[in-house]
């Protein structure tokens, strides 16, 4: 049985394809006498089954080699388009963390929107994202896995503007979705500019051919760049960071994947890309550099924010920044891990605090507070969440980043400190975060603020043991580094930077200092506050280019295009007209029209002949 299941694991995603296509008749309301939470069900029972059959098979290929399938879809002009599937222990593992944090998702949504009228085509995307999800993990050839990030996109747009009657809802999808094209388009272009080079998009086939290489070091920097900027976007990397922030319009159900999953999508193409891009050492450096900014630059961000959405938003920024640093030196184990516990202690911190907005109506961190009483699981959960994203063993994420700065350390140590000061940096937002919504006295808008109900109780417990759990998992499978050969000065400069972050943000915003707390220098906190200027950075060049751009083409359209069309249609009427004038109905009269015409056209059909005997007999 198991076998038979690791045979046929390739048909995983459409499980989810499936349940979300179920789903549509609920959408447009179709099927109306029910109501639309049959197509929650569905979506359900099929994401269960996907759980299912993809855990069943990774107990079957652990410890086996990976195997490949081949899909032949287009072959022509010496293009082969063939679907390759790559079954291995990680890409199956992968399915068996997307079907599980979706399957929580779910049933978390269940609860969340109880009296939404969106659950048809909520219901429908969430299986597309999740479709689309464990089709990239499969997925072993770069040109489909584009196309997949493309569809990923698409579904984004439609997720995130779920709530289509809402301005916000409306401006944040789009710009979502324009952010992550700019990503998009740059990755074509590398994706296109690598088959000459190559001559093939499947990773196995690239990472031999990467090997013994002998390219242009020009050509293949600039590849190289365009081929990171799709896995920047995807990431919410500097500058193509907006977009996450943006999508927090959307319900917090779909934040729980987006916030875990969705982002480690653009991660998971670097790691299969790794060994082309070290193939040039300025694209290397790029990613480290990207990262290593957008990690501190980040977690300062997340610090000064006053929305809950967001202070997360930025969290991941900088969490998925250590994710660039760590494929940019050539640490694929330890990005893995590091993807891995994020996803899952991400997912808690989002399930958490998305209970809060659900019935405190406020996403404001300065309008909650006193909800621990209240709200004991909740802040359980957060507390485990924070604890399992930071340096704190023996959680998950400590495995993780001792992994990157231990590989860092002789080589790198300037890297090492930017991983402690990032780690402290996280504890401080999120003591902070954790402060002002369960800390301190009741307020208005949270004096009334239950725990939730059980719908989404349920998937925060279960996600709340599996993450003090994860470490025990990943020692079963023989994934934690060795504690032996692990250096104990990194580990205990993360040790102590966990501890300090967490003190910080503890005795400002659980002790009795007056808030809000201001930085010294209203300039430095009013950069931290507005995202150091992005939007106002995007204003003033991109979006001016284009409305500038866009209003020289109106003018060329209006005044050029327009303007030879008009006066086209204006010589065509009045020749019209004037013609009209001249029937007589005289057929002599009308040979003599044809008879001058047609000498006008001969005369200028043979100017070039007589034209010139006629100029030097005249001069």
């Amino acid at each position: 049985m198991a076998q038979f299941l690791l045979e046929t694991v390739w048909l995983v995603p459409l499980y989810a394809l499936i349940g979300g296509l179920l789903a549509v008749p609920w959408s447009p309301g179709i099927i109306r006498k029910t109501g639309p939470r049959p197509a929650g069900y569905v979506n359900l029972v099929m994401t269960f089954l996907a759980f299912l059959h993809s855990a069943i098979a990774l107990q079957a290929t652990w410890n086996h080699p990976p195997q490949e399938v081949f899909i032949h879809w287009l072959s022509t002009a010496g293009l082969d388009l063939t679907i390759a599937i790559e079954i291995s222990s990680i890409s199956v593992g992968a399915m068996v963390v997307i079907a599980g944090l979706n399957l929580l998702a779910q049933i978390y949504a269940i609860g969340y929107m109880e009296m939404d009228w969106g659950w048809g085509r909520f219901y429908s995307l969430l299986g597309l994202f999740e479709a689309g999800l464990c089709a990239l993990a499969l997925c072993n050839n770069l040109f489909f896995s584009y196309v997949i990030l493309e569809i990923l996109t698409l579904g984004t747009y439609l997720l995130v503007g779920l709530w289509f009657s809402q301005p916000l809802v409306v401006s944040g999808a789009r710009d979502a979705f324009l952010t992550k094209r700019v990503g998009d388009l740059f990755l074509l272009i590398g994706v296109l500019g690598l088959w000459p080079l190559a001559g093939t998009w499947d990773y196995n086939e690239l990472a031999v051919w990467a090997k013994t290489a002998e390219v242009d070091p020009t050509v293949i920097t600039l590849v190289g760049l365009a081929l990171i900027a799709g896995p920047m976007g995807k990431c919410a990397q500097f500058p193509l960071h907006l977009w996450l922030d943006e999508a927090m319009e959307g319900p917090v159900p779909s934040t729980i994947l987006r916030n875990s999953v969705v982002v480690a999508s653009g991660a998971w193409v670097l790691i299969k890309l790794q060994p082309v891009l070290t193939l040039s050492p300025v694209v290397s450096a790029a990613m480290v550099a990207i990262g290593a900014f957008t990690a501190l630059g980040a977690s300062l961000i997340a610090i000064a924010q006053i929305d809950v959405k967001r202070c997360q938003s930025y969290s991941v920024s900088a969490y998925l920044g250590l994710v660039f640093i760590a494929v940019g030196t050539r640490q694929d184990d330890a990005a893995l891990l590091l993807v891995l516990t994020h996803a899952l202690s991400a997912a808690l911190l989002v399930m958490s605090t998305g209970g809060v907005i659900w019935n405190s109506i406020s996403q404001d961190v300065t309008q909650l507070g006193g909800l621990w009483s209240r709200r004991p699981i909740s802040g359980l959960a957060f507390i485990v969440g924070t604890l399992g994203l930071i340096g704190f063993p023996p959680l998950g994420s400590f495995w993780a980043l001792m992994e990157l700065a231990d590989g860092l350390w002789d080589t790198q140590p300037w890297l090492v400190g930017i991983v402690i000061a990032v780690n402290a940096l996280t504890a401080v937002s999120l003591s902070r975060e954790f402060g002002l919504i369960f800390g301190g006295k009741p307020k208005q808008m949270s004096e009334r603020s239950p725990e939730v109900h059980w719908p989404m109780v349920l998937p925060m417990v279960i996600l709340f043991g599996f993450v003090l759990h994860l470490p025990l998992v990943l020692q079963s499978l023989s994934l934690l580094p060795n504690w032996a050969t692990l250096n104990k000065d990194v580990a205990l400069l993360l040790i102590w930077s966990s501890i300090f972050g967490c003190s910080v943000g503890g005795v400002i915003y659980l002790g009795n200092i007056p808030k809000p707390v201001r930085l010294p220098w209203k300039g430095l906190q009013d950069l931290l506050a507005y995202d150091f200027y992005t939007p106002k950075l995007y204003r003033m060049t991109i979006i001016f280019s284009v409305a500038q751009l866009a209003k020289f083409a109106d003018m060329i359209d209006r005044f050029v295009v327009d303007g030879i069309v008009n006066f086209v249609g204006l010589f065509s009427l009045l020749g019209g007209e004037g013609l009209k004038y001249s029937t007589s109905g005289q057929t002599q009269t009308y040979a003599f029209t044809v008879l001058l015409g047609v000498g006008l056209l001969g005369m200028w059909v043979t100017w070039p002949y007589w034209g010139i005997q006629f100029l030097e007999l005249m001069f």
